[in-house]
């Protein structure tokens, strides 16, 4: 063989040992409702999470990601696509729509969602305990949490009679979610002012209906679609003067009032390890559905001030992380 074609051919095949490698790999795809802009936190906790339980994109694992941009109707295909390209396992990161969509498009490929609602009410699993199929993941059970949101901005701010609340109705449990606000708001005595926002576009005209209204103080649901315009939702709010209260610590960093929940960066990393799981052999039939043991309650005190606020001391105290 002569040396030039000798040259040739090594250098051949050095170029495919990656393709090799990778077609040797598991493949994990990872399908958002999001934007990896958004949720760049969330996803570095979910690779931690892969990394703890021993895999590394490009060593050992090949990751696959699909953002639906905040388009969930794309979701369905990108998850057939992810189904198309054998991924071992699908993380479903980005609440109800996002897992059911992989569940409608795979009964046979592993799903680890992360999502807000009870998996069971919305068809995921069959139990918390034994989930049963193919689907298992991380639930966050945000609704539960709703009353308690809503007292506390009462607390924050108790001569407000009308509060504006925004609500997705991609997430799957609005209705009975929005029962249950009710039921506190009638013990709170206080009235609400249900808004769907589901679209950029919807936006605008909710929050002139908050103006007109002259609703006091507004409740955002806990919601992919709201935590990743988080940003969008900090400056309208500044913009008419209007104390908020979040489902995540993430929008209070950034200039909101007042939050309470879970760690959906710690949810990520528990949804990573259990994909970490399912690729050692363990079935998701039998890994029960993971659930929040900590909630924490944080408030902005430079917001409040800016709002002309006083935040009552007996709150203060119970607050988890006091931003100044």
């Amino acid at each position: 063989m002569k040396r030039r074609e000798f040259v040739t051919m090594l250098g051949g095949a050095a170029a495919a040992w990656p393709l090799v490698a990778r077609a040797q790999m598991p493949t994990v795809g990872y399908l958002h409702s999001g934007s990896p802009e958004a949720f760049a936190q969330e996803t570095s906790a979910f690779l931690q999470g892969l990394r703890d339980a021993g895999y590394l994109d490009g060593q050992n694992v090949f990751m696959e990601y699909r953002w639906a941009e905040g388009e969930p109707d794309r979701l369905p295909g990108l998850a057939g696509d992810l189904v198309q390209r054998h991924a071992a396992v699908i993380a479903a990161i980005g609440g109800d729509v996002t897992a059911l969509a992989a569940k409608q498009a795979t009964a046979t490929i592993p799903i680890v969602f992360l999502n807000g609602s009870d998996p069971v009410k919305s068809g995921l699993v069959a139990s918390i305990n034994r989930p049963g199929g193919n689907v298992t993941g991380v639930s966050l059970f945000a609704g539960t949490l709703d009353a308690k949101r809503l007292e506390l901005l009462h607390e924050l701010v108790p001569q407000v009679a009308l509060v504006a609340v925004l609500v997705n109705t991609l997430v799957a449990e609005t209705e009975a979610r929005s029962r249950v606000l009710e039921q506190a708001a009638r013990t709170l005595g206080v009235s609400l002012l249900f808004l769907n926002v589901s679209h950029e576009r919807d936006f605008s005209p909710a929050f002139e209906a908050i103006a007109r209204e002259r609703a006091g103080a507004l409740f955002i649901s806990g919601s992919p679609f709201f935590l990743g315009r988080r940003d969008q939702l900090i400056g309208l709010t500044s913009q008419y003067a209007i104390p908020a209260v979040y489902a995540w610590r993430q929008a209070v960093a950034v200039g909101g009032l007042l939050s309470y929940g879970t760690s959906i960066a710690e949810g990520a990393r528990q949804a990573g390890g259990y994909v970490g799981r399912i690729l050692k052999a363990e079935r998701p039939a039998e890994l029960p559905v993971l659930q929040p043991t900590k909630f924490e309650l944080v408030i902005n005190l430079k917001t409040a001030k800016t709002l002309g606020l006083e935040v009552p001391p007996t709150l203060l105290a119970r607050a988890d992380e006091v931003i100044e």
